[in-house]
């Protein structure tokens, strides 16, 4: 008998500190903060390609931004978690970029050069992707909750997007580009120039991150960059000007008085009466065009349940 009360006695002791020590610790051992998460953000875009851009010769990446002509994007996220340290994101953005030579600083540097080209485009963004956001910082917490935590992130992931540049006619009016092949894209004449598709693939790489307010809802920032895989986003890639009598050969009458107008905008001094690549280049298709944005995030868990798990007492035989 005293053995058996001693074990009903020892069992009672370690519920007891059962109870208390699953209480202290509820926040992480016993609530589910939900697997699913709906999010929005916003933030600018930002364009990285041949027109525009800062003072000096044209530079890959931030020296070149072109603050005045950056446009917010508008995104909504769904996030899938496994578990706490990585998760599914499927996301879709709206976005729009621009490019303007007209705009760069006359400073009297090699920025000149594109100033005096006077190319233009603008372009709206549609993008849908598919990537994975890493928290490595997650096994360095301690196991207390989300409320209050800071969590920095990466991820990456691939997307699809459209674009369809157009420029600013004489009259003021906008003219899509594309279809005016002002690059010769798909005339025999310039067999390097090849027509490109305005829905295209992308790839995506970026860093943030997330301030929970309160166990389900977060504020966050994120910068996420794109790597594409055409250098036709402001429809400007080639070093040269076509010769603008093949435009008559391969577009309708109508298209081909346009292209004639908008093919060459330069405001060269030099006399020519077309602009030859000894005097001029329109592009540079060595790099292709990117563009990324920083965003601020808002989201929120949806299904949490902060319901403390019954373990049962030990019981001994």
């Amino acid at each position: 008998m005293r053995t058996s009360l001693l074990k009903v006695r020892l069992s009672a002791l370690v519920c007891f500190f059962t109870f208390f020590s699953l209480t202290s610790h509820a926040q992480s051992i016993t609530t589910s903060n939900g697997k699913v998460e709906l999010g929005l953000g916003i933030g600018p875009m930002f364009f990285l390609g041949d027109l525009g851009g800062s003072a000096g010769r044209g530079k890959t990446f931030v020296k070149d931004l072109d603050f005045p002509l950056t446009k917010l994007n508008k995104g909504l996220y769904i996030n899938y978690y496994p578990a706490e340290w990585f998760g599914f994101r499927l996301a879709g953005n709206l976005g729009f970029v621009e490019g303007n030579d007209a705009q760069a600083p006359s400073k009297g540097g090699q920025e000149m050069d594109r100033k005096e080209r006077n190319l233009s485009f603008r372009s709206k963004i549609s993008e849908a992707y598919l990537a994975l956001e890493l928290y490595p910082t997650y096994f360095l917490e301690k196991y207390d909750g989300l409320a209050g935590k800071i969590r920095p992130y990466v991820l990456g992931g691939a997307g699809v997007y459209h674009f369809n540049p157009e420029t600013k006619d004489v009259d003021g009016s906008w003219v899509k580009t594309a279809p005016l092949h002002l690059e010769g894209q798909g005339f025999a004449e310039y067999p390097d120039s090849k027509p490109y598709k305005l829905t295209q693939f992308n790839l995506l790489l970026g860093v943030g991150f997330k301030y929970y307010l309160k166990e389900n809802m977060y504020l966050g920032f994120e910068i996420l960059h794109r790597k594409l895989f055409t250098d036709y986003v402001d429809d400007v890639s080639h070093n040269y000007y076509i010769d603008p009598i093949y435009f008559d050969s391969y577009l309708p009458a109508a298209d081909a008085v346009k292209a004639r107008r908008l093919y060459y905008r330069g405001t060269y001094s030099f006399p020519t009466t077309r602009p030859y690549q000894e005097f001029a280049e329109r592009g540079d298709p060595k790099q292709n065009d990117a563009f990324f944005s920083s965003i601020i995030r808002m989201g929120w868990r949806l299904g949490g349940n902060s319901a403390t798990r019954h373990l049962k007492c030990p019981v001994f035989y």
